[in-house]
């Protein structure tokens, strides 16, 4: 039974993916930031990894190293909303095997845990982001920068509020 530690400061989310890791067999532990997810890995010293990259307080770019200092053999994935090729990049730098974007299905995180090497054959555009992807993740960024202020995020993308509010609709559609 492989065991893994959920954590995303996401309640519902957690419980979805704790539930998906469960009815899969793994032996599945979740925490909702940085510190519990420290204290639970010394304890339970999990196999799997699955990390939020945001949450409030510290990045789970910096539990990265301490789940490594708890255990070497640890396999790491980052899980996040918020992708870049810069947290990307420090991510596996770090020691994370794997950078996913959500939202993604359970199998999907399966696979990352499972894969060793880096794929050479993947076409270059596919790594490249839709004008609709960087719009998202900027408008993401500074809803989460403004603490889900609407207004105030609008204000730092030069957007009328209503219009940020029209995208925000077309995003969850």
């Amino acid at each position: 039974m492989t065991s893994i530690l959920i954590v995303d400061d996401d309640k519902d989310f957690r419980t979805v993916l704790a539930d998906h890791f469960t009815k899969r067999g793994f032996e599945v532990r979740s925490a909702n930031d940085v510190a519990n997810a420290a204290k639970i890995a010394e304890e339970f010293t999990p196999e799997w990894v699955l990390v939020d990259l945001k949450m409030p307080g510290i990045s789970g770019l910096e539990l990265i190293p301490k789940l490594l200092d708890i255990d070497p053999a640890t396999r790491i994935v980052i899980l996040t909303g918020y992708a870049g090729i810069a947290t990307a990049v420090e991510a596996i730098k770090l020691g994370a095997i794997h950078y996913l974007s959500k939202p993604i299905g359970t199998e999907e995180i399966i696979a990352a845990f499972a894969k060793d090497d880096g794929n050479p054959k993947v076409p270059i555009e596919s790594l490249e982001s839709t004008l609709e992807e960087t719009e998202r993740r900027r408008i993401l960024s500074a809803i989460e920068r403004n603490k889900h202020n609407i207004s105030a995020a609008a204000r730092e993308l030069g957007l009328h509020r209503r219009t940020l509010q029209r995208k925000l609709e077309k995003l969850r559609n």
